[in-house]
């Protein structure tokens, strides 16, 4: 009888028919493929995974980053969906995430003539003197306008003091004194069906026709609501000026925006020091992970909160939503079962929960609460950017601020950057000039989808261009909005929907080029981009493409059908671009319909041999080789894992497998009858007991469309041979495991045949 040898086509081929798929490869689940010397690929079980952190996140992880600092010692940011926290090493960790509040309070501003100090009061405020604050509704007071960011010192639990600066940092007295006075806009109206203007007074507003002025907050005046970015129409006098609204008034009135109250974001400083955290060391569900780290000295103080609860969960009513939200601490006073800080578990506008330490029993007291707390912006998509400036960690949840973190604050919280945009979609540090690039960003306190700032070099907290510095900005002139962006390789990348863009540095007085690379290869996902040996690869919404010194070119898939007819499109920006340097690998993990959104399943591209497989297995966030060794990604249990560090999946089975396509041994319509086939395969690691376990499956059809029968045999470095005795015209192989700390590697698989008729 006539021997020979399975030889397999590297790399999966889902375009193809199965019958078509002849000697190559049509599934395939958590494998890979090696080169050999004559180019080809050959497959072997994935790389296994061992937990990193010795805890889970309490949700679910959506973005890490690592770096060292100046003393080499290495750190992992993680940011969750509503948290930020890092570790210094596997099993020590602090939680970073941000605390601040928005609130709505009377209008009180102080002022003296002639001077930029102003004075607010806030009664229970707290603010100490490294918090800072935020005015998102204009106060005009004194002669001055107050709007946008203060650095702030306290006075006392109720007054605070800032210090009066346009927007390029130069002082702005006072012209006259003013005690606890101030106004915010008011909006007047008029009935005219030909008109939509809008009549705006604000004392020594300063504006002129053409320039923009932003309502955050909403305000329903004569039946329109007013809140964007409105261009000035025309300037009746320095207290009045007009805007056109989005359609006609239907009454006559006059509001005040946000009720008359200013509207103040409060960004709690680095004030205090927390107890010890970390693994073991008044960690988990004590002061550390999982409970958020604890501050005192600051915060807002509700009164006439009442607890009452049974067992070790306390309610307290009424909550305060923009004080009190999940991962927030508080400090309660005043309680016979509670005194200390805590931390929220729940919390809804009128009640909010919090953990004790023992067993209680209280029908209900009225205590004082001292809070602050952190919540993502309004959003679906809680994401993060990470990144690090030298040794601090920078870090922006999508539609929100940019917060830093020194490691040499062990203790502390991320604080926000000062003067940064209010609302970025993203941001990367573009290098050498050490900057950080905001994409879909603000100026006004409104999110502009195609607007991109920086900071200046070597400062972050200075982000205004001017003759002196190297802070500016610049507006991608097509798509609809930035999706992503990265520090390529000597360029940093910015992607719109529509297409790619180079943003190089030239220096004064630009600063950066901006220049379209390719159009029609829009990014899906702000984190679906990846580079691998200097070569960047990303995936678009049909197709997957890489940047090279031959510029934008498109990536042939050959398993295009898996992911682009199966991906939940409604979830494009959880798509994770995953590249492991070890073995020139780049995957992406996207969510596929009903999953939920959540990354469950992955195509991966083997760059050295241009070839692709695909697989299960969920990552929510991935970074590839760093100061940590191998990669890591996270879990979709919340748990993080480091890759390439065994053979299994921490402690349980890799289900590693791959199935061939049909391949007819005989040409023609005869069948072939298989009595013996010889495995051929390394049965372990090179310096491991060479003890796999292998299940081989022989699927037989004589037509395309057949269900195919089965025989399968388990096999091992024993084997000899195995006797299939199987008869058909058209045969597929699959290959499996799913044994515990086992490794293997298909060689050259041979088999013994001959003809056997036509039926």
């Amino acid at each position: 009888m006539p021997h020979a040898s399975l030889k397999l086509i590297p790399g999966v081929d889902q375009n193809r028919t199965e019958a078509l798929n002849e000697a190559a490869i049509w599934e395939s689940n958590l494998i890979r493929f090696v080169p050999d010397r004559q180019g080809q690929g050959l497959p072997q079980k994935l790389g296994g995974w061992t937990q990193f952190i010795p805890s889970t996140s309490w949700d679910t992880v959506r973005a890490i980053h690592a770096w060292a600092d100046t003393n080499t010692n290495n750190y992992l940011g993680v940011g969750a969906e509503s948290s930020l926290w890092a570790s210094d090493v596997p099993n020590s960790f602090v939680n970073l995430t941000p605390q601040y509040y928005t609130a709505s309070v009377a209008v009180s501003v102080t002022t003296v003539s002639g001077s930029a100090d102003v004075t607010i009061t806030d009664n229970n405020s707290n603010v100490s003197s490294y918090d800072s604050v935020y005015i998102t509704t204009p106060i005009s007071v004194g002669g001055v306008i107050l709007s946008g960011y203060y650095s702030a010192t306290g006075l006392g639990a109720n007054t605070y003091k800032i210090t009066a600066r346009n927007i390029i940092g130069v002082l702005t007295p006072a012209t006259s004194s003013v005690t606890n006075g101030g106004a915010v806009p008011t909006f007047t109206s008029t009935i005219s069906p030909s008109t939509q203007t809008i009549t705006v007074t604000l004392a020594n507003h300063g504006y002129s026709v053409g320039s923009t002025f932003s309502a955050i907050p909403p305000t329903t005046v004569g039946g329109v609501v007013i809140q964007g970015n409105y261009i000035v129409t025309s300037v009746v006098s320095t207290s009045q000026f007009t805007i056109a609204a989005a359609n006609a008034p239907t009454s006559a009135v006059t509001v005040s925006m946000n009720g008359g109250n200013a509207q103040i974001i409060y960004f709690l400083g680095q004030t205090a020091t927390a107890p010890p955290v970390g693994y073991g060391a008044g960690g988990y569900g004590s002061g550390g992970y999982g409970t958020g780290v604890v501050y005192s000295g600051t915060g807002r103080v509700l009164t006439s909160v009442s607890i009452a609860g049974n067992g070790t969960t306390a309610t307290a009513t009424p909550a305060i939503s923009i004080y009190v939200t999940p991962g927030s601490s508080i400090t309660v006073s005043g309680s016979t079962h509670f005194n200390g800080t805590y931390t929220v578990l729940t919390a809804t506008s009128t009640t909010f929960t919090f953990a004790s330490t023992a067993n209680f029993t209280d029908t209900g007291t009225t205590v004082s609460v001292k809070t602050w707390g952190f919540q993502m912006p309004l959003s679906t998509d809680k994401d993060w950017s990470l990144d690090n400036w030298g040794e601090y960690l920078i870090a922006s949840p999508v539609g929100g601020e940019i917060f830093y973190w020194n490691p040499a604050d062990t203790n502390g919280h991320a604080v926000v950057v000062p003067n940064a945009p209010l609302i970025n979609e993203g941001c990367f540090v573009a290098m050498p000039e050490r900057q950080i690039v905001a994409y879909g960003s603000t100026f006004t306190g409104f999110q502009d989808p195609l607007l991109v700032r920086w900071c200046d070099i070597g400062n972050f907290t200075s982000w205004v261009g001017t003759v002196t510095n190297q802070a500016g900005s610049y507006r991608i002139p097509k798509g609809s909005k930035i999706v992503g962006g990265i520090q390529g390789p000597q360029q940093g990348l910015i992607w719109t929907d529509l297409g790619l863009w180079a943003m190089q540095y030239i220096n004064l007085p630009l600063v950066y080029s901006f220049n379209e690379i390719a159009s029609g290869c829009g990014l899906v996902g702000r984190k679906a981009a990846g580079t691998m040996s200097g070569i960047v690869y990303w995936m678009s919404q049909s197709q997957f493409f890489r940047l090279s010194g031959n510029g934008v070119e498109p990536v042939q898939c050959p398993i295009w059908d898996v992911i682009f007819q199966d991906i939940d499109t409604d979830y494009w920006q959880n798509v994770r671009c995953a590249p492991n340097s070890r073995f020139g690998e780049i995957s992406w993990y996207y969510p596929t319909i009903g999953s939920n959104g959540v990354p469950t399943k992955y195509v991966k591209y083997n760059t050295l041999l241009g070839q692709w497989d695909y697989g299960t297995l969920t990552r929510t966030a991935w970074i590839d080789q760093s100061v940590f060794g191998p990669p890591i990604g996270a879990g979709g249990d919340l748990n993080i894992y480091q890759h390439e560090t065994s053979n299994d999946a921490d402690g349980a089975a890799i289900n590693a497998s791959f199935q061939t396509g049909y391949f007819s041994v005989q040409d023609g319509d005869l069948k072939t009858f298989v009595d013996q086939v010889w495995p051929d395969m390394k049965w372990g690691l090179y310096d491991q007991a060479q003890n796999a376990t292998v299940t081989i499956t022989f699927l037989t059809a004589d037509y395309p469309g057949d269900t195919p029968k089965s025989y399968s045999y388990t096999v091992n470095q024993t084997t000899q041979f195995v006797t299939p005795r199987l008869r058909a015209r058209l045969v597929a192989i699959k290959i499996e495991s799913n044994d515990i700390g086992s490794f293997w590697r298909v060689g050259n698989i041979r088999y013994r045949y001959q003809p056997d008729g036509k039926f």
